[in-house]
């Protein structure tokens, strides 16, 4: 079936209908009929938003002293417009981080300092800058909105933050959402195409995170819930996204408002779920474990663009995995404190070892996963391949949309690659696919055979 754009009363296309019902409380979990409660005021996408920040920032109530936070590369795109049009509204002050701001604790810390004198907080950027507001704000009490300058990761919405503490360790922290989001398509679609490509392929793990999380579900008992990805289907959402992400890099407004779309609806399932499994495996944790332990081999390339080719490499381990006519079988893990340490040094050798012996297995809890497995395995193969998409048309689809596919097009040395893929799961205690792999002695295998 062709995929129908979503359409406003006077044929325009209309970027907010179901999201709208959602914030709304009008939307209900088709499985539960329930409603879903997401803790936004207004998400706002339009083709622009030129001259309308006050009437939009107003209602929010988040004070009449604003701190206007934007970074060197997003004050010209919008940082400086957004400021001059809350002028005369409320009192502004125009605060502008460097370009390559990083949310880590040092930067939190500068920013309440730098913000602590405003009621509350306009960011006007993405990324890392977009979670040190929110990190900031949710530890002061204080409110902020976003206005989005560039399609690049779908965390605007969501109530958690990716922070890099003291020690160097990465980890996803509860925080807060914003009030409202607003995005101006004009303003998105003439970011570097790179950038909605990198939101893209962050966008682009439902497959393999869905795939993940209902194993993790049917084999351990952890809790799932269909209701994220019900949301994706609901007017074809993720569909239209594919089908229109050519155009990202002729700015193409039509596109961007798909991705948004997506992007919007994922940070809804994070706030529905109450944790970020729906859009966050084991090809989050490659992303991760990449920032904190490449070194000097990182290649500069952002989380979303390694997410998509971790993504697409994942969704090979799982084609991999269900060929299998008989369910693979686990040894108990191979788990050392002292590997641990030496690999990533005490603190956080220490921090990770404690969260990855939550998800390991001795002999008895293999014995029990083992004859679950395989029980299950006829079945539980076809639940897992009908979410699927294939690893071969994930890859068409992401060189389509700009974005790359393979670790060497990131940049990134094949040794470190694979060392990442090997070693992802120390990152933190979500079971996913890697796991199953490693303790059943098959990773390193694929591994050596897997095209990069």
């Amino acid at each position: 079936m062709n995929a129908v754009p979503p359409r406003s009363l006077t044929g325009k296309t209309d970027w907010n209908s179901l999201i709208r019902e959602v914030i709304s409380g009008e939307w209900r979990d088709p499985a539960t009929g329930k409603r879903c409660e997401v803790p936004f005021e207004t998400i706002r996408i339009e083709e622009t938003l030129d001259g309308g920040a006050a009437d939009l920032v107003a209602p929010m109530n988040i004070g009449r002293k604003l701190a206007v936070v934007s970074d060197t590369n997003t004050v010209e795109a919008m940082g400086r417009r957004v400021a001059k049009e809350l002028r005369g509204w409320a009192s502004v002050d125009e605060i502008v981080f460097p370009g390559d701001t990083h949310c880590d604790e040092p930067t939190i810390a500068l920013m309440q300092e730098r913000t602590r004198h405003c009621d509350g907080c306009v960011v006007v950027g993405s990324g890392s800058l977009s979670d040190t507001v929110k990190y900031a704000t949710f530890k002061d009490g204080r409110k902020y909105v976003s206005f989005a300058t560039a399609g690049s990761m779908n965390g605007y919405g969501a109530g958690t933050a990716s922070v890099t503490l003291a020690n160097g360790y990465k980890t996803s922290v509860s925080a807060h959402a914003p009030r409202a989001v607003f995005v101006d398509l004009a303003v998105n679609a003439a970011a570097p195409p790179w950038l909605p490509a990198a939101g893209f392929g962050d966008s682009i793990v439902r497959p393999v995170a869905q795939v993940e999380w209902w194993a993790a579900h049917r084999l351990l008992d952890t809790f799932y819930t269909q209701t994220p990805f019900d949301l994706f289907h609901v007017e074809k959402d993720e569909e239209l996204m594919i089908k229109t992400s050519p155009g990202y890099g002729a700015g193409s407004i039509e596109a961007n408002g798909y991705l948004y779309r997506v992007l919007v609806l994922a940070s809804f399932g994070n706030n529905i779920v109450g944790s970020s499994h729906s859009g966050s495996m084991g090809e989050h944790q490659i992303s991760h474990w990449i920032d904190m332990f490449a070194g000097k081999a990182h290649p500069g390339t952002t989380h979303g663009q390694q997410v998509g080719v971790a993504s697409i490499t994942l969704a090979r381990l799982h084609r991999y995995l269900l060929s299998l006519d008989k369910a693979p079988q686990i040894k108990p893990t191979q788990i050392s404190e002292t590997d641990f340490v030496r690999r990533y040094g005490e603190s956080i050798g220490r921090m990770m070892f404690a969260e990855a012996k939550k998800k390991s297995f001795d002999a008895d809890k293999a014995a029990v996963f083992n004859r679950r497995l395989a029980d299950l395995w006829p079945q539980l193969r076809e639940e897992l391949k009908a979410m699927m998409i294939d690893p071969d048309e994930l890859v068409r689809i992401m060189r389509a949309a700009g974005g790359p596919t393979t670790a060497s097009e990131l940049g990134l040395p094949l040794p470190v690659w694979r060392e990442a893929m090997k070693h992802a799961r120390d990152v933190r205690n979500r079971w996913s696919f890697l796991d199953l792999a490693d303790d059943a002695g098959l990773l390193d295998e694929f591994l050596s055979n897997d095209p990069q």
